[in-house]
């Protein structure tokens, strides 16, 4: 059931694919304030309503990175890509935001807030789970007056308030070497999803996305922070050296 994957590769980001599926996602020594990617997904090329993904699947692959504290974001699981803002990227269905959808394996570096909920994790290495309800893209126009409000921490507050009760969120931090192999498995059902590593059960939620979704594995050296105390930020980290994200036996059912 795997699909044919794509590489995604900007300001020196490199996929680099051997056999037997065996890839190396690596991001290059970069300064602040320019973005860098390296990504393999299944979905890039299509409108979201034709996103390949939906229940019952289970998703499973061996993965290590170069660094225990990287700068920026790395993960893999399945998301809705909701806000993809790309002119003429899938179609026009995708050039709008939406409400977001996702189950993955999900890793932020300190500067990044990226949680609704206080009792979440907002950053580190985690499972995380968003379900929120399927809202045409184009109702996403609505919002556009409210965009300028995230210049005041009282306004970004209510915001986030009201946020949760359209978007609800699941999630379990982790606490594993993850420069070291393992091996992750995420199993995505109607009415709930379930994450192993190594075999061990780590998290379980009746917390389920809604509608179809594409596989994404990435590294890149972003971050958005959309904290508590009503903060909002978001830019591109400095990389120092060289971060890969290893990854071997990825497999679809």
């Amino acid at each position: 059931m795997l699909e044919v994957l794509l590489e995604r590769e900007l300001n020196g980001g490199k996929v680099i694919a051997k056999a037997n599926q065996v890839w190396r996602l690596e991001i290059p020594k970069m300064r602040e304030g320019r973005y860098v990617l390296a990504q393999i997904d299944d979905y890039i090329h299509l409108p979201r309503g034709k996103f390949p993904h939906q229940t019952p699947i289970n998703f499973q692959l061996d993965a290590c990175v170069s660094g225990e504290d990287l700068p920026g974001t790395w993960g893999f699981g399945f998301w809705n890509d909701p806000f993809n803002l790309g002119l003429g990227v899938g179609g026009m269905s995708r050039v709008l935001p939406v409400l977001p959808n996702a189950a993955w394996f999900f890793y932020g570096s300190y500067q990044n807030y990226l949680s609704l909920r206080e009792d979440q994790p907002a950053a580190g290495f985690h499972v995380k789970v968003f379900s929120s309800p399927l809202i045409p893209s184009f109702m996403s126009l609505l919002a556009i007056p409210i965009f300028p409000l995230f210049a005041w921490p009282a306004a970004t507050r209510l915001i986030r308030r009201m946020s949760k009760v359209f978007v609800k969120e699941e999630a379990s931090p982790l606490s594993i070497r993850v420069t070291e192999w393992h091996t992750y498995r995420l199993v995505w059902h109607t009415d709930k999803v379930q994450f192993e590593i190594d075999g061990k059960n780590v998290f379980k939620t009746r917390v389920s996305p809604r509608g179809k979704m594409g596989l994404v594995i990435w590294i890149d050296n972003q971050f958005l922070r959309f904290g508590p105390d009503g903060k909002f930020g978001f830019g591109f980290l400095q990389i120092r050296s060289a971060q890969t994200l290893n990854l071997r036996n990825i497999k679809l059912s």
